[in-house]
């Protein structure tokens, strides 16, 4: 059985290397969440910066989660979610 650092770190991974690769990987989409609300608002900047960084989560590379994201607006907003009834 393979022995964590602490619950929910893969094996060979230390906090900090979590830490520092995780917040690399999203700054780039924060950095572009806040030129998008000095255009738009900030809860619609927030979405998005979510929205691809979610993607981004699921193997998206984040050029390509932020063309998808920017596919999704109409008129500068993103449409609301139909929740599963």
């Amino acid at each position: 059985m393979p022995s964590y650092p602490s619950p929910g770190y893969a094996p060979g991974y230390t906090g900090a290397q979590l830490r520092a690769q995780t917040l690399s990987a999203i700054e780039p989409v924060v950095q572009y969440g806040l030129r998008e609300a000095q255009v738009t608002s900030v809860p619609h900047a927030m979405r998005e910066a979510t929205a691809i960084t979610l993607l981004m989560g699921r193997g998206y590379d984040s050029r390509t989660a932020r063309q998808i994201v920017e596919s999704w607006e109409i008129d500068e907003r993103l449409p609301r979610a139909r929740s599963e009834e």
